[in-house]
């Protein structure tokens, strides 16, 4: 059975790109958020076996949406999406409990890599 996954990006352009590397290796994408107030109801909502979560957002930011996430579900499988030069937020979220986190532009073997890593630890 493929994993769920929910792509959550303020760029209507990267969700579709993500979606697209995810599909071709057989993931189901169940949802897709712009925004962190939309992906904690969206993980509510879907129960996605795998996020992937852009760090910078408007309205809430990435880093919000995964403790937020992490509250409801303490098991859950969140990878961060950030653009170069963002180490010091990739840190933050990863003391927030990301399993990962794949860098823009985004390459399919890389994502691909983090999700079967974090869905098979």
């Amino acid at each position: 059975m493929s994993s769920k996954v929910l792509i959550v990006d303020d760029a209507a352009f990267m969700r579709m790109m993500i979606k697209d590397i995810l599909e071709k290796n057989d993931f189901e994408v169940v949802g897709e958020a712009q925004d962190g107030n939309e992906a904690v109801e969206k993980y509510k909502e879907l129960q996605p076996d795998l996020v992937t979560l852009d760090i910078t957002m408007p309205e809430k930011d990435g880093i919000s949406a995964l403790k937020e996430i992490k509250q409801i579900d303490s098991n859950a499988n969140v990878i961060m999406c950030s653009a170069m030069g963002q180490q010091a937020m990739v840190i933050d979220a990863i003391q927030a409990g990301a399993k990962d986190f794949i860098v823009k532009p985004f390459q399919a073997d890389r994502v691909i890599e983090a999700i079967n890593k974090t869905l098979n630890s």
